[in-house]
Protein backbone atom coordinates (compact mmCIF):
# COMPACT_ATOMS: atom_id res chain seq x y z
CA UNK A 1 0.00 0.00 0.00
CA UNK A 2 1.02 3.22 -0.42
CA UNK A 3 2.10 6.05 2.05
CA UNK A 4 -1.98 7.05 2.91
CA UNK A 5 -1.39 8.69 6.37
CA UNK A 6 -4.56 9.80 7.30
CA UNK A 7 -7.79 7.67 6.92
CA UNK A 8 -11.22 9.87 7.71
CA UNK A 9 -13.91 7.99 9.37
CA UNK A 10 -16.48 8.04 6.57
CA UNK A 11 -20.00 6.63 6.48
CA UNK A 12 -19.73 2.88 4.88
CA UNK A 13 -22.22 1.71 1.98
CA UNK A 14 -22.00 -1.52 4.09
CA UNK A 15 -22.70 -0.56 7.91
CA UNK A 16 -18.32 -1.57 8.70
CA UNK A 17 -17.20 1.60 10.52
CA UNK A 18 -13.70 0.59 8.97
CA UNK A 19 -11.90 3.80 8.29
CA UNK A 20 -11.48 4.51 4.78
CA UNK A 21 -9.58 7.64 2.57
CA UNK A 22 -11.44 9.45 -0.01
CA UNK A 23 -9.29 9.91 -3.03
CA UNK A 24 -11.40 10.94 -5.51
CA UNK A 25 -15.41 12.16 -5.95
CA UNK A 26 -16.14 13.05 -9.65
CA UNK A 27 -19.60 14.14 -11.16
CA UNK A 28 -19.54 13.81 -15.09
CA UNK A 29 -21.95 13.99 -17.81
CA UNK A 30 -23.44 10.84 -19.07
CA UNK A 31 -21.76 10.33 -22.15
CA UNK A 32 -20.02 7.95 -23.40
CA UNK A 33 -17.11 10.22 -24.34
CA UNK A 34 -16.57 11.67 -20.59
CA UNK A 35 -15.11 7.57 -19.75
CA UNK A 36 -12.20 8.79 -21.67
CA UNK A 37 -11.80 11.04 -19.10
CA UNK A 38 -12.47 8.75 -16.35
CA UNK A 39 -10.59 5.90 -16.95
CA UNK A 40 -7.01 6.96 -16.78
CA UNK A 41 -8.32 8.14 -13.13
CA UNK A 42 -9.58 5.35 -11.98
CA UNK A 43 -6.42 3.78 -13.00
CA UNK A 44 -4.56 6.40 -11.05
CA UNK A 45 -6.27 5.41 -7.74
CA UNK A 46 -6.31 1.96 -8.18
CA UNK A 47 -2.46 1.92 -8.55
CA UNK A 48 -2.01 4.93 -5.40
CA UNK A 49 -3.82 1.81 -3.67
CA UNK A 50 -1.22 -0.51 -4.27
CA UNK A 51 -2.63 -2.25 -7.16
CA UNK A 52 -0.40 -3.52 -10.50
CA UNK A 53 -1.15 -2.79 -13.98
CA UNK A 54 -3.19 -5.49 -14.98
CA UNK A 55 -5.10 -5.59 -11.45
CA UNK A 56 -5.99 -1.25 -12.34
CA UNK A 57 -6.95 -2.45 -15.78
CA UNK A 58 -9.28 -4.75 -14.40
CA UNK A 59 -11.16 -2.42 -11.80
CA UNK A 60 -11.02 0.00 -14.79
CA UNK A 61 -12.60 -2.12 -17.39
CA UNK A 62 -15.32 -2.78 -14.20
CA UNK A 63 -16.47 0.71 -13.88
CA UNK A 64 -16.16 1.53 -17.29
CA UNK A 65 -19.04 -1.45 -17.62
CA UNK A 66 -20.74 -0.14 -14.95
CA UNK A 67 -20.79 3.55 -16.17
CA UNK A 68 -21.55 2.73 -19.48
CA UNK A 69 -24.22 0.36 -17.99
CA UNK A 70 -25.92 3.89 -16.60
CA UNK A 71 -25.34 5.45 -19.81
CA UNK A 72 -27.33 3.14 -21.84
CA UNK A 73 -29.67 1.47 -19.31
CA UNK A 74 -30.26 3.54 -16.76
CA UNK A 75 -30.34 6.82 -18.73
CA UNK A 76 -31.49 5.32 -22.03
CA UNK A 77 -28.90 7.67 -23.71
CA UNK A 78 -29.78 11.23 -21.97
CA UNK A 79 -26.59 13.12 -22.20
CA UNK A 80 -27.86 15.66 -19.93
CA UNK A 81 -28.07 13.21 -16.61
CA UNK A 82 -24.50 12.92 -14.57
CA UNK A 83 -23.02 9.76 -12.58
CA UNK A 84 -20.97 10.16 -9.73
CA UNK A 85 -17.79 8.20 -9.07
CA UNK A 86 -15.99 8.25 -5.57
CA UNK A 87 -13.25 6.50 -5.10
CA UNK A 88 -12.16 5.37 -1.79
CA UNK A 89 -8.84 3.61 -0.78
CA UNK A 90 -9.94 1.29 1.89
CA UNK A 91 -7.35 -0.74 4.13
CA UNK A 92 -6.75 -3.83 1.93
CA UNK A 93 -7.85 -2.14 -1.80
CA UNK A 94 -10.59 -0.18 -2.98
CA UNK A 95 -13.59 0.79 -3.06
CA UNK A 96 -15.40 2.38 -6.02
CA UNK A 97 -19.32 3.45 -5.82
CA UNK A 98 -21.24 4.82 -8.80
CA UNK A 99 -24.24 7.10 -7.98
CA UNK A 100 -27.05 7.68 -10.54
CA UNK A 101 -30.36 9.28 -10.75
CA UNK A 102 -32.18 6.84 -13.25
CA UNK A 103 -35.00 5.02 -12.11
CA UNK A 104 -34.36 2.77 -9.73
CA UNK A 105 -33.16 -1.13 -11.05
CA UNK A 106 -33.87 -4.10 -9.35
CA UNK A 107 -30.88 -5.87 -8.77
CA UNK A 108 -33.12 -9.09 -8.95
CA UNK A 109 -33.41 -8.73 -12.53
CA UNK A 110 -29.34 -7.51 -13.19
CA UNK A 111 -27.28 -10.63 -14.34
CA UNK A 112 -25.04 -11.06 -17.31
CA UNK A 113 -26.73 -12.69 -20.01
CA UNK A 114 -25.58 -16.70 -20.89
CA UNK A 115 -22.15 -17.08 -22.14
CA UNK A 116 -23.09 -19.96 -24.70
CA UNK A 117 -25.28 -16.98 -25.83
CA UNK A 118 -22.82 -15.85 -28.73
CA UNK A 119 -23.84 -11.97 -29.90
CA UNK A 120 -22.42 -8.25 -28.76
CA UNK A 121 -23.17 -7.06 -25.39
CA UNK A 122 -25.00 -7.91 -22.62
CA UNK A 123 -21.39 -8.89 -20.75
CA UNK A 124 -20.64 -5.50 -18.89
CA UNK A 125 -22.42 -7.29 -15.18
CA UNK A 126 -19.96 -10.36 -16.21
CA UNK A 127 -17.27 -8.29 -16.73
CA UNK A 128 -17.61 -6.75 -13.50
CA UNK A 129 -18.17 -9.76 -11.57
CA UNK A 130 -15.50 -11.15 -12.98
CA UNK A 131 -12.88 -8.10 -12.42
CA UNK A 132 -13.97 -7.58 -9.00
CA UNK A 133 -14.19 -8.68 -5.45
CA UNK A 134 -17.50 -7.79 -4.99
CA UNK A 135 -20.01 -5.98 -6.88
CA UNK A 136 -23.00 -4.54 -4.28
CA UNK A 137 -26.55 -2.76 -5.74
CA UNK A 138 -27.17 -0.46 -3.10
CA UNK A 139 -30.05 1.59 -2.10
CA UNK A 140 -29.06 5.18 -3.21
CA UNK A 141 -28.90 7.86 -0.85
CA UNK A 142 -32.58 9.72 -0.30
CA UNK A 143 -34.67 7.03 -2.27
CA UNK A 144 -33.57 8.47 -5.22
CA UNK A 145 -31.27 6.55 -8.26
CA UNK A 146 -29.13 4.06 -7.64
CA UNK A 147 -25.91 2.97 -6.14
CA UNK A 148 -23.33 0.73 -7.06
CA UNK A 149 -20.32 -0.52 -4.68
CA UNK A 150 -17.15 -2.43 -6.71
CA UNK A 151 -14.95 -3.34 -4.29
CA UNK A 152 -10.65 -5.16 -5.37
CA UNK A 153 -8.86 -6.30 -2.67
CA UNK A 154 -5.21 -6.40 -3.24
CA UNK A 155 -3.76 -9.95 -4.13
CA UNK A 156 -2.84 -11.81 -0.90
CA UNK A 157 1.13 -11.54 -0.41
CA UNK A 158 2.82 -15.24 -0.16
Amino acid sequence: MTGNSARSQLPSTDGNAAAEQLLLEIRFFAKPDRLKLIRPVVLAAARMCGFDEQGGQDIVLATDEACQNVIIHGYRGQPDKQITLTAYDIADGIQIRLRDTAPAADPAHIHPRDLDDIRPGGLGTHFMQAAMDDVVYLPAPGGVGNLLRLTKHLPRQP
